[in-house]
């Protein structure tokens, strides 16, 4: 994969530096949203599989950690201002998860591509989705050294399932790849990145942070469970709309295979992995919290964004 087009001066300096490091020197302040979240995403995937045309020692160039570190402040700030629950008291974990999840009044997607969306609509929802899905479950990977003994166990399991219980062709990555390539779209890891709605970006730049840093360890594990605890009745949708459009192949198979998957992995997610971590770490109970919030509140922004987009053409 080659680095992505940039969108202003913060994310060209980035580019630029990432090429050809250079000690020293100032990075631009970014002239829109779009730019600072694919500037971020672009330092971030340095840790993930790099680029062709990036140095491979420019990840931890100190200018390059230094302005990681001020795009995530930013956005960890972004993210923490929209929680309304930060004051709360957490007796119940997985009660309060179920409670943020009821919460969400956010449009579904799922419910647009089972009832509505024409074809050209699913193709742009797959080549947005591509940013994450073509690496499904790498940021939460990260988190798995943080943890303590049974959260730690128990995420191990859910990431074993999701890496294909060890057959490369069941990969949950894989199978959305064959998906990409039935429905004529390209399959190669970042191929739609240039294409990437800044809401896009902002997801997957979530996701990353939270994995990355053990601070935000609680954080991590409760956006996992939102996902999972969102994923069952969306993915049976998503199947059924793809047969009512005639893209009833791999793409198919890919949803219909988290309809069984992520009705267990919702169990794990909020029992073994967050209650445990709660109960081994009483300070992270709010934090799951706010992991779960943020991850109903992103998918609701993406939502938002591409239905107003379809709407509008």
């Amino acid at each position: 994969m080659r680095m992505p087009k940039p969108r202003g001066p913060l994310s060209e300096w980035v580019v630029a530096r990432l090429a050809t490091p250079v000690d020293g020197g100032h990075a631009p302040t970014a002239d829109e949203w779009d730019d600072e979240c694919i500037a971020l995403w672009t330092l971030h995937e340095m840790s993930y599989r790099g680029f062709e045309d990036a140095a491979d020692d420019a990840e931890w160039q100190p200018a390059m950690l230094a302005v990681r570190h001020e795009l995530e402040v930013a956005l960890e700030q972004r993210l923490r201002r929209r929680w309304p629950g930060a004051d709360a008291e957490v007796a119940d974990v997985p009660a309060a998860l179920e409670a943020v999840v009821a919460a969400d009044d956010g449009p579904s997607l799922a419910d647009h591509v089972r009832r509505r969306a024409t074809t050209d609509e699913v193709l742009e929802l797959f080549r947005q989705r591509s940013v994450y899905q073509l690496k499904e479950a790498d940021p939460m990977t990260w988190v798995i050294p943080h943890l303590p003994v049974r959260s730690k166990a128990a995420l191990v399991e859910l990431q074993y399932d999701e890496y294909g219980g060890g057959d490369p062709n069941r990969m949950h990555s894989h199978l959305f790849a064959r998906g990409m390539v039935d429905v004529g779209l390209r399959a190669e890891y970042g191929a739609y990145v240039d294409d990437a709605l800044p809401e896009t970006l902002e997801l997957n730049n979530a996701l990353s942070m939270l994995g990355m840093h053990r601070r935000l360890r609680g954080a991590a594990v409760g956006h996992l469970a939102a996902f999972e605890m969102t994923s069952t009745l969306p993915s049976r949708k998503m199947v059924q709309g793809l047969g009512r459009l005639g893209l009833d192949g791999p793409m198919a198979a890919y949803f219909d295979e988290h309809v069984e998957a992520d009705a267990v992995h919702e169990l794990l997610a909020a029992r073994d992995i967050c209650a445990t971590l709660a109960e081994d770490e009483p300070d992270q109970a709010a934090e799951i919290l706010f992991g779960a919030f943020t991850c109903v509140d992103l998918e609701a922004r993406l939502a938002t964004a591409l239905l107003t987009s379809w709407d509008a053409a």
